[in-house]
């Protein structure tokens, strides 16, 4: 008895894991090598001289936004979308209150600072990359 429904028992895991499988959003941002270094002492990043404050550079898939977080801190991340990066204009922008990253192609939006999802479709947060600062003029940027 307990043979006859096997079959069917096991058809049916397989769908639910299927399932659940499909539903599940997976890091799809490629992953290429980066090794960007950032000089405070440029024009173009002076805007990293104060915490809060962010640079777009070039790297990444689809460029890098360099955040800092403290005196002594910073954080980077790709711009690519992780809900669909390959999608065209998949790419986040800093929003009007100048403190989320938003993808106007689908709506999902996160936090500037630390990467984390603020509202979706998105289920999981942007690519993060490593950063060390040397204390003076240079935040290195690499995977």
């Amino acid at each position: 008895m307990i043979y006859k429904n096997l079959p069917r028992t096991i058809l049916l895991l397989f769908m639910v894991f299927l399932s659940c499988k499909k539903n599940k959003q997976v890091d799809q941002i490629p992953n290429v090598s980066v090794s960007v270094n950032v000089y405070l002492n440029l024009p173009s990043n002076s805007a990293l001289n104060s915490i809060g404050n962010y640079v777009k550079v070039q790297g990444g898939y689809r460029g890098i936004i360099v955040y800092r977080r403290s005196q002594t801190e910073f954080a980077a991340f790709d711009l690519a979308c992780p809900f669909d990066p390959s999608a065209s204009g998949a790419i986040l922008q800093v929003d009007s209150s100048g403190v989320a990253l938003v993808d106007y192609h689908c709506g999902s939006r996160f936090n500037l600072g630390y990467g984390t999802i603020l509202n979706g479709p998105a289920t999981i947060p942007m690519k993060e990359y490593s950063t060390d600062y040397d204390g003076n003029n240079i935040v290195y940027v690499y995977n």
